[in-house]
């Protein structure tokens, strides 16, 4: 018997190793086995499948992949004081890989659970902002490491006011959340995606976004028209 499979999981799910086996809309891949390696609360499987190269033959393949569910993450700014809200947070993997103590700047953000994107980003930003947000602007969805984590991370912007604060915010505690609210002038933060404080690669594309295409993008001058040189007015 393996859990997860056949008993359930500590969420209490079975049948994992079937995601992924009616995979039919690419006629190159043939999905051939999963195999579930660790369901304690994310889940981790090996696949192994056919796959035809561009040259037309065929080469048997296994692919790891980590399943964490889909999330949203949020540009929370204010065009009038030209500030965004951030959020810090202890991150283990990233202390774990060089960062020098592990705690990183970045905007809200969580997983779905099951919640439409839109829906979920409103309840990550009350919880770990303690704002109450309005409409929510769609940016763009992105697959954020496809070699390896099945994750689709959904983008969004929004303005918020202090008059939007409802609480303290800070995470679920339950959770193990102990999260510090962040208000940054935007010329600030993008100066720290430059110097490296802001090492958050969703961070540092809602705040390029905003720059180059949202709140904060610097209009050009309008051109007026070239005199005319010659020929009929």
């Amino acid at each position: 018997m393996t859990t997860g499979v056949d008993t359930p999981d500590p969420r209490g799910r079975t049948g994992l190793d079937r995601h992924g086996r009616d995979l039919t809309a690419n006629p190159r891949v043939r999905v051939r086995d999963v195999e579930v390696l660790s369901c304690d609360w994310y889940v981790l499987r090996k696949t192994t499948f056919d796959f035809q190269h561009s040259d037309g033959h065929w080469s048997r393949q296994q692919r790891e992949t980590y399943d964490r569910g889909d999330g949203a993450a949020i540009l929370l700014y204010d065009p009038g004081r030209r500030t965004v809200l951030l959020t810090r947070q202890f991150r283990f993997p990233a202390y774990a890989n060089g960062h020098p103590d592990g705690i990183l700047i970045e905007a809200a953000a969580g997983l779905l659970d099951g919640d439409s994107p839109s829906e979920a980003i409103r309840r990550e930003v009350a919880e770990e902002t303690g704002h109450v947000i309005g409409e929510v602007r769609r940016v763009f969805d992105v697959y954020m490491s496809p070699g390896s984590v099945t994750e689709r991370l959904h983008f969004f912007a929004a303005p918020y006011s202090p008059a939007g604060s409802t609480s303290v915010g800070g995470g679920i505690a339950a959770d193990g959340e102990d999260i510090i609210v962040v208000e940054l002038p935007f010329t600030e933060a993008l100066a720290m995606i430059r110097d490296g404080a802001i090492a958050d690669a969703k961070t540092i594309m809602l705040l390029q976004w905003a720059a180059l295409e949202g709140p904060f993008r610097s209009v050009p001058p309008r051109q007026e028209p070239a005199p005319r040189t010659g020929g009929v007015p």
